[in-house]
């Protein structure tokens, strides 16, 4: 097994890099293109003049832009957290690549979205030997009133195991009976078409691969489904620590890294403890949840915007509608959030554009506070344009990093 997995490993390598001309995989990220995607978008849009800047763009030569941030790789249509995906964001101009960071069950630190998302991700339910393994093994929907259940996580295996598994496009029937109904839940606006052989990544192979592509690493130390100390030996703090540490053994200049957390004590602790990363560690801001924090009145901002950049603070990313409100007349502008962050000296990065399938019908959750004003799929050039130039940020995280590469490449945004 080992043994194919390796010359798979190595026929996906020259495949890749028979895309470029035979190049190596460090000049991969040089032959940038943006595809279809983009001026599809900028075609739909209504006329303005918007519009017709980006149009005018159209045979403009593509390159790698920081502010393009590929989330969990290109995952609106290869596996997320696979070596391919991280190749294709990188094809589409990402200047900056995430590794969603979690751990095995023997404290080996790889790339996956949750702790707790082998089922959705991953071909674990289609091995019996591994499946067999799982939190909480399938059990069909008419057992559980009309929702299947499942729970498998990379707690539950091994290194060498975890690293037998293929990837696979996230998504699962929760409707479903057999295993075999499960796992064909890929969304219908995402594609199965790349997703036969998805790779899993280490965090140390994903640095590998991404520092001999030139990019930039985002890495975010995602919360533990297992109860921490882990084992009773591993905290929060080892966990922390060790994820910084890959990149200290890699050599990675710091000023290449940006490592994330919904926790805020994770990145204090970076603040404090780990200087050179922490001076870029970006607080994921989660304090939506429950409606803690009101994106409009910054009296329900607790830290205030002030006070996270007092505690040192550099980088906020709320998602997308946290930025965003309409004015009187319909149009979206900055919300009281991004004012506030703005004033308080912070950057600010957002996510996730090319998340939401179709936006003809206000676009979902990720605009919910500008539904109104979404109706066409060009609409995710609006968006993007409000978000650099009135907002302010200096990264997106995106599914499909060609269209904010083709943004930030017209508007001349590093």
């Amino acid at each position: 097994m080992k043994t194919a997995r390796f010359l798979l490993s190595s026929l996906l390598t020259l495949f890749f890099i028979s895309l470029t001309g035979g190049e190596s995989i460090s000049q991969a990220a040089d032959a940038v293109s943006f595809g279809p995607r983009p001026l599809f978008l900028v075609e739909d849009m209504e006329a303005e003049e918007l519009k017709e800047k980006l149009l005018q763009c159209q045979s403009q030569p593509a390159k790698t832009s920081n502010f393009s941030i590929g989330h969990r790789g290109a995952a609106l249509q290869f596996p997320e957290h696979t070596r391919e995906s991280y190749l294709a964001a990188a094809r589409m101009g990402a200047g900056i690549i995430e590794c969603d960071v979690t751990f095995t069950k023997d404290k080996a630190l790889v790339c996956r979205h949750s702790q707790c998302d082998l089922h959705l991700t991953t071909d674990i339910l289609d091995r019996p030997e591994l499946a067999a393994k799982c939190s909480a093994p399938f059990s069909p929907a008419s057992e559980n009133g009309g929702k299947a259940l499942v729970k498998c996580c990379a707690s539950d295996l091994t290194l060498a195991e975890f690293k037998s598994l293929n990837g696979k496009m996230d998504g699962g029937n929760e409707k479903a009976e057999t295993i075999a109904e499960y796992v064909k839940g890929t969304p219908g606006w995402r594609t199965d078409l790349y997703a036969s052989n998805g790779t899993l990544m280490t965090h140390q192979e994903s640095i590998t691969l991404i520092d001999a592509l030139g990019l930039k690493f985002t890495p975010e130390l995602k919360s533990a489904d297992v109860s921490m100390p882990y084992n009773g030996n591993y905290s929060q703090q080892d966990y922390a620590t060790a994820m910084i540490a890959g990149y200290k053994a890699a050599g990675i200049d710091p000023a290449r890294v940006f490592p994330q957390s919904f926790n805020l004590d994770d990145v204090l602790y970076w603040i404090e403890n780990e200087s050179e990363f922490g001076a870029q560690a970006v607080f994921l801001d989660g304090r939506y949840r429950g409606n803690s924090l009101n994106p409009a009145d910054p009296d329900t901002f607790s830290p205030s915007m002030q006070e996270l950049a007092d505690k040192g603070l550099s980088y906020i990313a709320p998602p997308i509608w946290m930025l965003l409100a309409l004015d009187e007349t319909g149009q979206i502008v900055p919300s009281a959030y991004a004012k506030e962050a703005k004033k308080a000296g912070l950057n600010i990065i957002t996510w996730t554009l090319e998340r939401s399938g179709s936006l003809t019908n206000g676009g979902g959750w990720y605009y919910r506070t500008v539904t109104d004003a979404i109706d066409n799929e060009g609409d995710v050039m609006t968006v993007l344009d409000v978000l650099a130039k009135d907002v302010g940020v200096v990264g997106v995280f995106s599914d499909w990093p060609a269209t904010t590469t083709y943004y930030a490449n017209c508007m001349g945004l590093d």
